[in-house]
């Protein structure tokens, strides 16, 4: 099973003023036979709290995979890059890059994602769109080799294939 967490990043949504969509159709995504959601939370638009956030999830939990959804726009607001920067310690670009061009296919607009896809210790993190329909089709291009690179990056699978 590999550990995930799913942390969404939305100033109304941790108010309580807008019910968060994005986590639970990610959770719907992903849930079953290789993955199971074992945190979830909202938080705002502040690079501390989702830093934060980030560290609890990959060094108090232990968390195999986070999934972070929201904050990866244009907005003087959006901040989850940064925040994902201050505590991945290895980037793993081919991620987002995938995610990037798989989604010009269906709008131009993809290529204004700042989303970023890092490892911290034993965990992945991943930037995903805010709104469900993104996040979730994102998702749905990454998902057939996450669980190869998280064996390896858990030391239980074998070495990278092509």
């Amino acid at each position: 099973m590999i550990r995930t967490g799913i942390l969404t990043i939305s100033d109304k949504g941790s108010r309580g003023e807008r019910i968060d969509g994005t986590g639970p159709a990610i959770k719907e995504k992903i849930e079953g036979d290789k993955y199971k959601v074992e945190y979830y939370k909202v938080v705002p638009d502040e690079i501390d709290i989702i830093a934060k956030e980030l560290i609890y999830m990959c060094d108090e939990l232990n968390l195999d995979l986070i999934l972070t959804n929201g904050g990866t726009g244009f907005s003087k607001r959006d901040v989850t890059p940064e925040a994902t920067l201050m505590v991945i310690k290895k980037h793993t670009p081919g991620i987002c890059e995938a995610m990037r061009q798989m989604s010009l296919s269906i709008t131009p607009k993809a290529m204004l994602s700042r989303a970023i896809a890092g490892i911290r210790d034993n965990t992945l993190i991943i930037n995903l769109p805010g709104s469900p329909r993104g996040a979730v089709e994102n998702l749905e291009f990454v998902l057939p080799a996450l669980p190869h690179g998280i064996e390896i990056l858990n030391g239980t699978g074998g070495e990278c294939a092509r």
